[in-house]
């Protein structure tokens, strides 16, 4: 993992905080390999790996399956949230400091963990997501108890137009009244998506306002399309 650490401090940091600032998300190209999507993919499988499967379609999610990783993580997954989450801690502390509100996190995930655990969330949140035809996820935030960090992570497994096509990743962003904006994305085999958890700051004439924000995936029209989402609070089940 020496090696992917190496890549994840040698990214640039303040032009991710831009974009986030910006637009809500910001995309990291090629931050895994061809060989480790494959080692991620071929996990799919592995029943042990994971502490639940839900099926979409009978919760009215959308169409397609996801598992939740139990612990231990795989040492891919936890070495991205433990490396990353610090990076992202400045971001999310400005976030909160412009909207006025009181709340500011910890430096390591390590405490956030500890934050989560004292009121009973004690799930590891991380999962695998898997589309074939016609899949879909509807528009959701992934909160899953009262602690949340409000940044996270998904890293696309497949290349989009060979392995599968459609299966947009979707951000629907909703303005205090006005409507709704969409934001459709596709990237590529290997690259990892950051994005908001549930709301971001934009500024406005009077200061800044909070923006609700939802996310998705748009329908497959053909073929598969794997994800790992990355989530840095733990969940109450």
């Amino acid at each position: 993992m020496e090696r992917l650490i190496t890549k994840i401090k040698a990214i640039d940091w303040d032009d991710i905080a831009l974009n986030m600032n910006e637009k809500g998300y910001a995309i990291i190209p090629k931050l895994i390999s061809e060989k480790q999507c494959k080692v991620l993919l071929n996990m799919y499988d592995e029943p042990i790996a994971y502490r639940k499967t839900v099926t979409m379609e009978r919760y009215r999610f959308g169409l397609g399956e996801y598992k939740y990783f139990d612990y231990p993580l795989p040492e891919i997954i936890q070495t991205l949230r433990e490396q990353i989450y610090p990076k992202l801690v400045p971001i999310a502390n400005l976030w909160m400091k412009v909207l006025k509100m009181e709340k500011e996190f910890p430096d390591s995930l390590y405490a956030l963990q500890k934050q989560c655990h004292d009121v009973n969330q004690l799930k590891p949140t991380p999962l695998i997501l898997k589309y074939g035809k016609g899949g879909y996820n509807t528009l959701h935030q992934d909160l899953y108890g009262e602690v949340y960090f409000p940044l996270q992570a998904v890293l696309f497994l497949n290349e989009p137009n060979v392995d599968f096509d459609g299966g947009e990743f979707v951000l629907m962003q909703q303005i205090p009244r006005a409507q709704s904006k969409a934001i459709v994305l596709q990237p590529k085999k290997g690259d990892m998506l950051i994005f908001t958890t549930n709301f971001r700051p934009i500024k406005g004439k009077k200061g800044y306002y909070r923006a609700n924000m939802k996310h998705g995936v748009s329908e497959l029209h053909r073929g598969a399309r794997h994800t790992v989402g990355i989530i840095f609070h733990d969940a109450i089940s």
